[in-house]
């Protein structure tokens, strides 16, 4: 692997060399630097998450049938849960297939219209999942604070809105960053340190480290990840406040039940989103860190729907009929 230096003259030297050559020569691919460049280990980490990935798909399609052939599940809050399963199984799909191509090619480029449409699918289906997260948190709050008015405020028509809302605004992010990548003229390197097209290593490739490119990182990191959190926070605060003032236990312990799989869910993702994003916005190791982002691209889509089958009864009957139709 090639050794571009450290420190501010050995970037500079590297992007005037890379000038040079975009002068003879259009700059056509990058170059993903994956997860070890260990031969030996290539063969595990193929089966290692050809099966993850395959658990993945699986399990969100599962989820997805139950939902769609179960009449009792075709409430607001299930089909929140089964777009989200969608959009995991979109999301996974972004980056695990790709590796294994690369894995087994022993072949680590990836075009330049490649790598960019990558980055955007990847952030569409990235902020899909924060923003349908956000509303199953609003229809919880609603479900538990006004359950007399639930029906007539989550109706069809606002769950479908807010579901082409958020596709909508997950679409804008990604085109955003679309736009900014493309305003890159001058590469310090070709190598990207991560298995797939990680937006901030991406941007972070740009020899001009404008004010504008590091701003619009943190400010894209504050709008679709520090907002979508303050709205989960505040519904749960008025669920908690609500719940409290219950005189039943078991409207209590029935309450917390209804939003235990989504908190856990939600917790799971955020820590590993935010953790990865920041951190590989920040990171100056030659791979960046593998893990943070096998964390929120892999193994998060892959536990969702353990999550929501395991803590969730009616889903779990759902799930069993499909096995026997003749179970109750």
């Amino acid at each position: 692997m090639r050794d571009y230096g450290k420190g501010g003259f050995a970037t500079a030297q590297q992007c005037l060399i890379n000038i040079r050559l975009k002068n003879e020569t259009r700059i056509s691919e990058f170059y993903l630097l994956g997860l070890s460049d260990d031969p030996e280990l290539q063969p595990t980490l193929f089966g290692l998450f050809l099966s993850m990935y395959l658990i993945t798909v699986l399990g969100n399609l599962l989820i997805i049938v139950a939902i769609t052939t179960d009449p009792h599940l075709h409430t607001p809050m299930y089909f929140f849960l089964s777009i989200l399963s969608w959009s995991d199984i979109c999301f996974t799909s972004t980056t695990v297939p790709k590796m294994l191509v690369d894995i087994q090619t022993h072949s680590r480029a990836i075009s330049f219209a490649g790598c960019l449409t990558q980055m955007s699918v990847f952030l569409i289906f990235g902020c899909m999942d924060v923003m349908l997260l956000t509303a199953m948190a609003y229809d919880r709050f609603v479900a538990i604070c006004h359950p007399l008015n639930y029906p007539l405020i989550m109706n069809p028509h606002l769950c479908v809105s807010l579901v082409l809302l958020s596709l909508f605004a997950s679409f804008l992010e990604g085109e955003v960053h679309v736009w900014m990548a493309l305003q890159m003229t001058d590469f310090k390197e070709l190598e990207i340190p991560s298995f797939f097209c990680d937006p901030s290593q991406v941007l972070g490739l740009s020899c001009k480290v404008t004010f504008t490119n590091d701003f619009s990182k943190y400010i894209f990191g504050t709008i679709y990840g520090f907002l979508p959190i303050l709205g989960i926070l505040f519904s749960y605060y008025k669920i908690i406040s609500s719940v409290l003032r219950m005189s039943s236990s078991s409207g209590k312990s029935k309450a917390f039940s209804t939003c235990g799989s989504h908190l856990s869910v939600v917790c799971l993702f955020f820590r590993t989103a935010l953790g990865g994003y920041f951190e590989s916005a920040v990171s100056h190791s030659p791979r960046g860190s593998p893990v943070s982002s096998v964390m929120y691209t892999v193994v998060t889509p892959l536990l969702n729907p353990f999550i929501y089958s395991l803590r969730n009864r009616d889903l779990k009957r759902a799930l069993s009929r499909l096995y026997k139709p003749g179970a109750d």
